[in-house]
């Protein structure tokens, strides 16, 4: 559908550069893209893809807003705290841009619900923080075969990396069950800051986190969304981009695609182990 004068306007900066023009924001309103937790990188993600015209966003997320979560999820306020994280996230979408259609699923992420919701979508983003749910959404996006963006952090790290199913590395490829491939030691996730698989499901919600940490990464997935949805650049696809704040470094490290991946060398997926909760 062509741009109207209020959408060219509003949409001007994006237009004039070269690889995007009217074409592509008309692209960018007529695409979708599922978040799968509204915390401290699914808000930074939502309200800058809700921005950059992105037409329809999905909010996945069975919480409320917590006043401990105000440091960092920046899509909730403090007249939002015991709200519904997904209504809350709708109304500031909404507030930045009414074009945007807002789907809300106030749930937890399971393997049961997972595969049918994310196949409505053109992208997803990964932005919880444990490893359980991790897992469960790597393997609905390689069984539908969606794009999506993984994304963790702890205390003063993050990481990312972007995910074509069938194509490059999955997240079971890189992390296995629950290990860590060996070049990524110095990582948040790293084996010996986790040494058990329980500790790694609790470690984002027990530990702290800098603020600001997951602004960082999670600009950086809506980015690789927009990317993804234009089809320019060069995605985050093979490689895991980390970011420590406290020396300002970031470290592209190349992974490997497993080629007997049971989630993504035969397309079919992986049955979970357990459900995990969305815990931001």
């Amino acid at each position: 559908m062509p741009l109207t004068q209020q959408q060219r306007d509003r949409y001007a900066r994006n237009i004039r550069l070269e690889p995007i023009g009217r074409a592509g924001q008309e692209k960018l309103l007529a695409s979708s893209v599922l978040i799968v937790g509204v915390g401290g990188l699914g808000s930074p993600a939502a309200l800058y893809l809700a921005a950059a015209g992105v037409g329809t966003i999905g909010l996945l997320d069975g919480d409320r807003v917590d006043l401990s979560n105000l440091q960092r999820q920046i899509a909730h306020g403090t007249a939002d705290v015991g709200e519904r994280k997904v209504v809350s996230a709708r109304e500031a979408i909404v507030a930045i841009n009414s074009d945007v259609t807002v789907r809300t699923y106030d749930r937890w992420a399971t393997a049961d619900c997972l595969p049918e919701i994310v196949a409505g979508y053109d992208f997803v983003i990964d932005a919880v923080d444990n490893f359980a749910t991790k897992l469960l959404i790597n393997d609905a996006c390689c069984a539908r075969q969606v794009p999506f963006c993984h994304a963790g952090i702890l205390e003063f790290e993050g990481q990312l990396m972007t995910v074509r199913p069938g194509q490059t590395a999955c997240c079971r490829c890189v992390f296995g069950g629950w290990q860590r491939h060996a070049q990524l030691a110095d990582g948040p996730f790293a084996p010996e800051r986790q040494p058990s698989a329980t500790a790694r499901v609790a470690a984002a919600t027990q530990a702290g986190v800098l603020g600001v940490v997951p602004g960082v990464i999670g600009t950086l997935q809506a980015t690789e969304a927009i990317k993804a949805i234009l089809g320019i650049g060069e995605l985050l696809t093979d490689s895991l981009l980390t970011y420590d704040a406290l020396s300002m470094r970031f470290r592209k490290v190349r992974v490997p695609r497993n080629p007997h991946c049971p989630a993504c060398a035969d397309h079919g997926g992986v049955p979970a182990r357990r459900d995990a909760p969305a815990n931001k």
